[in-house]
């Protein structure tokens, strides 16, 4: 596994913000998404991460067709383990990412899931404390419908729905206002603008997975644009780039459509500057985040 570290080391007084973001191969088999999930968050909680990072869509595939079946019914805010306890069945990824919480006493932004809802499905974030409990919820308000000649051509709506919330949450100290957005969400900078405005972010989540099309053209830009245009650090993590099980001796495709992941988790800092990234392969990305830079 590849590891990345900032240098952003500070002579301020307010002692930095330690955060993860876990790059992982998200597999066809829900259950080892779960154990690949457990080990990086463990891994974070030894380099003393204090709030850890998942990709988007990280317990299965990310296609259209897969949405529903990888849907899980998810607690919402001021859930606590307790509430979740009583029906382990309907929401195990939540169930997992609020005890690992607890157990590492650490914020966990679970990158995204697909929900189910009111037979609706929606592309979910759980933001949860270091009690385990539920304090932020996002459904992905910006769905990614994108048809590039001769790139890629891909519809969320033909599954998602949207959500039509900000979504923000209380780190304490040091991070304070956390935002949170997913993939696409970081291309319309009104959500960013309104997060910043109205919740006096210092910080701007977004779990996403850019493609071989938008991920070199845009990803970095678009961090660098949102955390200059507000004045505030951009985190994003991403799933780390699989090998197409096709192209392997004796391989066949995976039952869903393939998506290829761009990769490139990275934490941006409010001048612009990249203080920590990997590239597509796995990888445990820390960085120390300096909230008198804000």
């Amino acid at each position: 596994n590849l590891s990345a570290m900032s240098s952003s080391a500070s002579s301020s007084q307010v002692k930095p913000g330690r955060v993860a973001l876990l790059q992982f191969n998200v597999d066809e088999s829900k259950d080892t998404n779960h154990k690949t999930a457990i080990e990086y968050l463990s891994r974070a909680a030894a380099e003393g991460a204090q709030l850890s990072v998942l990709p988007e869509i990280w317990n299965g595939p990310y296609a259209t067709a897969a949405f529903p079946e990888y849907a899980e019914v998810l607690p919402d805010v001021g859930a606590t383990l307790d509430d979740v306890a009583q029906d382990v069945s309907s929401s195990p990824s939540a169930r997992l990412l609020m005890q690992k919480a607890k157990e590492h006493s650490m914020f966990i932004v679970g990158g995204s899931i697909s929900e189910r809802h009111d037979d609706k499905i929606y592309n979910t974030c759980l933001c949860i404390n270091p009690e385990g409990t539920i304090v932020g919820k996002h459904r992905k308000v910006h769905l990614f419908d994108i048809d590039v000649p001769g790139g890629i051509t891909f519809f969320e709506s033909d599954t998602l729905s949207p959500g039509n919330t900000l979504t923000a949450f209380d780190a304490g100290e040091p991070l304070g206002m956390v935002g949170v957005g997913i993939c696409y969400d970081i291309r319309f900078p009104e959500y960013s603008q309104l997060l910043c405005q109205k919740h006096q972010c210092n910080v701007l989540i977004f779990p996403g997975a850019f493609n071989l099309t938008t991920g070199p053209a845009h990803w970095e830009l678009l961090q660098r644009g949102r955390a200059v245009d507000n004045q505030c650090y951009v985190v994003t993590a991403a799933p780390a780039r699989t090998e197409d099980p096709a192209t392997k001796d004796g391989g066949k495709p995976g039952r869903y459509p393939r998506y290829t992941s761009w990769g490139h988790s990275t934490v941006v800092s409010p001048w612009g500057e990249v203080v920590a990234k990997c590239d597509e392969r796995e990888a445990l990305v820390i960085a120390d985040i300096d909230i008198e830079k804000v």
